[in-house]
């Protein structure tokens, strides 16, 4: 067999099995994605596997360089992307994007030990103390309207969005009477 067949039947053999799993994705034919773990698991991370032309003869290229894995160190990437050479090194010859994927499922946990996520951002408090971006001050949010309050303000106004001239007087009768006028002395 060709690479070219090999690959077409792994890439088949891919879709049926990991058919209806949201943690899989077919970026291209020769590309492929992983979420090894449950999104709200801090030690979960998104494996990128990319075939070469060679490809099963020679081995996959493997990143951890997704989005989704800024929060890994790279000490812990480089402990997970040696530990999967390793792997390839081991299936050279075979089809073994699914090998590679569920042995790092499998050990996920011996592959994460040493994670301790990454803060991105620090803000100083006035006293020097450091504070995790996450719990530093929320921008203040504009105020909204309601529906009726933004038709009020349209009945209001005319065609060009100005008020009507006037709309703000004070009735002068009615605040003579209330406050008398000049002869009442």
């Amino acid at each position: 067999m060709t690479a070219n067949e090999d690959q077409e039947m792994e890439l088949e053999a891919l879709r049926s099995i990991y058919e209806g799993d949201e943690c899989f994705k077919v970026l291209s034919p020769v590309s492929f994605q992983l979420r090894i773990g449950d999104l709200d698991d801090s030690k979960a991370f998104i494996l990128d596997i990319t075939w070469p032309e060679t490809y099963p003869k020679t081995g996959p290229q493997i990143s951890l360089d997704g989005f989704f894995n800024n929060r890994i160190t790279p000490e812990t990437k480089q402990v997970i992307l040696s530990k999967l050479e390793e792997q390839v090194e081991a299936n050279l010859g075979d089809a073994m994007t699914y090998t590679l994927f569920e042995w790092a499922k499998e050990n996920q946990e011996d592959l994460m030990e040493n994670h301790r996520p990454v803060v991105t951002a620090v803000n100083l408090t006035p006293s020097g103390e450091a504070i995790p971006n996450a719990t530093a001050k929320k921008k203040e949010r504009k105020e909204q309207l309601t529906k009726a309050q933004k038709r009020r303000i349209i009945n209001r106004t005319d065609n060009k969005g100005e008020l009507p001239r006037g709309w703000n007087w004070i009735d002068v009768i009615k605040h003579l009477s209330k406050t008398g006028g000049k002869d009442d002395d």
